[in-house]
């Protein structure tokens, strides 16, 4: 079983979409401006758009991230997304068998780029955050918490 010890309620992860218009270099400004001030990138993903693209970031400090980009024009959104931990890349079909079990449906996914201890881990838009991160620790697997992915 899991050993997640606090309800996800209390800690969920937060992801940041972020909408950083189509210029050379803008990317790369937001990574600097979190590392100068010791905010760490755990997952992200880049969707291109047309005028924009949409980076989905996942931070160890999300406080801090928020008034960073907020202090320096870097316009975002904020929601709860699930991350499970994963040992490898072969428990992806049980993570998604945990969720068709309950007929939960997946917006979309993406990995993390590191965590700590070395584990892997996904995190998941779903339709429901609840029943999601029920079933998956009903199939063994430990749902985290804001708390697990900070330094």
């Amino acid at each position: 079983m899991s050993d997640t010890a606090a309800p996800l309620a209390a800690d969920p992860v937060k992801q940041f979409s972020v909408f950083i218009e189509n210029r050379v270099g803008r990317l790369h400004d937001l990574v600097a401006l979190f590392a100068k001030h010791n905010v760490h990138i755990m997952a992200m993903t880049t969707i291109d758009q047309t005028d924009t693209a949409l980076d989905r970031i996942i931070v160890d400090d999300p406080e801090r991230a928020r008034e960073l980009m907020a202090a320096n024009n870097f316009f975002f959104t904020e929601c709860e997304v699930i991350a499970v931990e994963i040992t490898d890349e072969s428990q992806l079909g049980a993570v998604l068998r945990a969720l068709l079990t309950v007929e939960v449906n997946i917006h979309y996914a993406y990995s993390f780029l590191m965590r700590p201890r070395g584990r892997s881990a996904l995190a998941l838009s779903v339709e429901d955050n609840d029943i999601a991160a029920s079933a998956l620790n009903t199939s063994g697997f430990k749902v985290l918490t804001q708390r697990d992915i900070s330094r």
